[in-house]
């Protein structure tokens, strides 16, 4: 977890936040995903962006609202106006839904660059957005409410508005203080800020494959390491080569598939980390199915935080609990740390490459070749907030040489992810720490709804949370074409809405449906760095509320992969 860099538990000599337990989906269950379970009916989703957008008003000076970057709101006395009000009017074209669309959800997003204690309702209109300046009538019924205005993008479900394809307007009318509240409009100079409606949807009436009746064998975690199982045979153990870069499927582009690098072919993974402690015994593979009890589900994947030491649950990865959860048809992320977790000892990456760890690097590449099954691994995890490690150049070369140590020991089975902090301070580095596509096979970010734990007042909904670092990747091409993991995500509550945790975990679904290069995301339960208090928690599990938010969000048809782990 990162808070603008401040994420790390003070060095000690206890664990570091992350000394946990996960598990791993077998070659034979790989396969038996695609043999043995049927497709996914996966959700679809459209980002509609504004065709035409005015400013409602009797103001003659407003002038040609229709061309102006901003739109307005304001109500009937404005700025000492008692005629002054505004009603910000926007028109969208929705001409994709398929006739086989069900469960149509439609969300308004239009961008505040302040935050008002302001009411703002959305409704159907009949004013012509394209008018330069349009008198505002009675509105229609209200179809929602954002209460308390925030700085960045609102967001109202407009679901009623769209029930097929044809013209959808949209009226904002406030109330509150007196004065104007300025949107981004479609004219706006930056794209990323224009009004959007974003619209998902169920595909119905498919028809459903008769499934196989085979069943998946379970994984080998024995295997000899003469013979070791190679789910990726097209890298030879007598030549240590990296990885190719990985392709989206592997079969025939249908739902239910996934490529040996553990891509997904419809939706995304839906994924766990779970603490536990001295007093629970360490047993990891309890603190998972604890929750997973709570939300009625199996996590597709599990992640668990391993060091150097090559010795106890800490080091000598994967351990018995790994192994159960491996067998019970889950995939195991291992974030693997260059430190020793019982002293709090940080290992230099110049150490790493110059082969001094090589007996911990080799026994671990030979644990995970004879699990026989493939894995998730990443090597330091956010390794921008560890300066006393090296440099980001010294990384680089050690993520390689971990990466061809693997290789030569025939440790393909390994699928490597790349975990950075996304965080906007570090862009100007993030091409520096990028091994190379022929040592990564999926990028990973961390982000976070902090709200008041980092000292913000912010409220960043989940497209907000999870775009800027997506955005920013599409846009400098660092690991273009691997798939994307939230390799941890989570959110505060908002102790003056209570409801709004559960809100921010039922729209997540949509906002993964929006950022469809994302295809797994693993919620981080626990405070991490951040300090629980009376307005700060960030485990989704914190009260009853927040707790059925997250829950509905794992049944979400996007996040169910069919697959023995999720169903």
């Amino acid at each position: 977890m990162s808070r603008h860099g401040l994420h790390r538990h003070p060095r000690s000599g206890r664990p570091r936040r992350k000394a946990l337990a996960l598990g791993v989906i077998g070659a034979s269950v790989v396969t038996g995903i695609v043999a043995t379970m049927m497709p996914l009916l996966a959700a679809e989703d459209l980002a509609i962006q504004a065709v035409a957008d005015t400013t409602a008003t009797r103001v003659p000076q407003d002038g040609d609202n229709a061309v102006k970057s901003t739109l307005a709101t304001c109500p009937a006395r404005c700025d000492g106006n008692p005629r002054g009000a505004r009603d910000a009017v926007i028109r969208f074209a929705v001409t994709t839904l398929p006739a086989t669309a069900v469960n149509v959800r439609a969300t308004l997003r239009v961008h505040s660059w302040r935050t008002f204690a302001a009411t703002v309702t959305a409704h159907g209109s009949r004013i012509d957005a394209a008018a330069p300046r349009p008198v505002a009538t009675a509105p229609s019924p209200a179809v929602d409410t954002v209460t308390g205005v925030r700085s960045g993008f609102n967001e109202w479900d407009v679901s009623p508005l769209v029930t097929d394809n044809g013209t959808v307007t949209v009226s904002l009318a406030q109330t509150g203080p007196e004065t104007r509240i300025y949107w981004a409009s479609a004219e706006n100079r930056d794209p990323e800020l224009r009004p959007r409606l974003l619209v998902t949807y169920d595909v119905g009436n498919r028809p459903a494959p008769t499934p196989s009746t085979a069943s998946p064998a379970p994984p080998t975690p024995s295997a000899s390491p003469s013979t070791p199982a190679k789910p990726s045979p097209t890298v030879s153990p007598s030549r240590p080569a990296p990885r190719p870069t990985p392709s989206a499927s592997t079969g025939t582009g249908g739902c239910g598939e996934v490529s040996p690098e553990l891509v997904p072919s419809c939706g995304a993974w839906w994924g766990m980390y779970s603490p536990t402690s001295a007093a629970d015994g360490w047993d990891h593979g309890r603190a998972v199915a604890e929750v997973e009890e709570q939300v009625g589900r199996k996590f597709d994947i599990v992640h668990r935080y391993h060091d150097f030491s090559n010795a106890g649950s800490n080091g000598a990865f994967p351990d018995v609990y790994q192994r159960e959860q491996m067998r019970d048809g889950r995939l195991m992320f291992f974030a693997w740390e260059s430190r020793i977790f019982s002293t709090g000892k940080v290992l230099a990456w110049s150490d790493v490459y110059g082969g001094r760890y090589d007996a911990t690097i080799d026994a671990v590449a030979g644990r995970i070749r004879d699990s026989g099954v493939p894995v998730f691994l990443g090597f330091d995890h956010e390794p921008e907030d560890e300066p006393e490690k090296g440099s980001d150049a010294e990384f680089v070369r050690a993520w390689r040489y971990v990466h061809d140590r693997f290789a030569a020991a025939g440790a393909h089975n390994a699928v490597w992810v790349w975990t950075m902090m996304g965080w906007s301070g570090h862009y100007d580095r993030y091409a520096g720490l990028y091994p190379g596509d022929r040592y990564v096979d999926w990028v990973a970010y961390d982000p976070y709804n902090f709200h008041v734990c980092n000292g913000s007042k912010v409220w960043k909904s989940p497209s907000a949370t999870i775009g800027n670092f997506y955005r920013w990747l599409d846009e400098h091409g660092i690991g273009a074409g691997k798939p994307r993991m939230l390799a941890e995500f989570g959110t505060n509550f908002d102790a003056a809405d209570p409801g709004a945790k559960r809100r921010w975990f039922e729209e997540f679904p949509a906002a993964l449906k929006a950022h469809p290069k994302i295809k797994a995301a693993i919620y981080f339960n626990s405070p991490g760095m951040t300090t629980t208090t009376a307005t700060c928690d960030m485990r989704m599990n914190h009260d009853s509320a927040a707790l059925a938010g997250f829950t509905r969000a794992g049944q979400d048809g996007y996040l169910r992969q069919p697959t023995r782990g999720s169903r």
